[in-house]
């Protein structure tokens, strides 16, 4: 089945970096679409960033210039490099994934929390 793990949460200082993995299996990762969301305290969920399976990338705003969402398909890993880190960039960070031609995304992981302090 299909299953994501992410890694590499934690607390950091505001200005500071930190880099989320997601360990993907149970399908074919290099033919997928992937993506990161994140959930912060009274928000809703918002994608932050996507990749699909030509590595093509998009960002919200919000993150652009400071985080880098990337691939290693020989690893079935996801990373995302969060540079620049803010106290708005607080939240629950979530990997997923889904087949490309599919609008939404199907499967998910636990998630991993960063907390930013100013």
């Amino acid at each position: 089945q299909v299953q994501l793990v992410e890694s590499g949460g934690g607390s950091a200082q505001a200005g500071q970096s930190l880099t989320l993995s997601c360990a993907a299996s149970g399908f074919t990762y290099s033919y997928y679409c992937m993506g990161w969301f994140r959930q912060g305290p009274g928000k809703e969920r918002e994608e932050v960033a996507r990749i699909d399976s030509l590595g093509r990338t998009t960002y919200v705003d919000s993150v652009k210039g400071r985080f880098t969402i990337s691939r290693d398909n020989a690893k079935n890993t996801l990373y995302l490099q969060m540079n620049s880190l803010k106290a708005e960039d607080t939240a629950m960070y979530y990997c997923a994934a889904k087949p490309c031609a599919m609008s939404r995304f199907p499967y998910w992981g636990q998630g991993t929390q960063v907390t930013v302090s100013s």
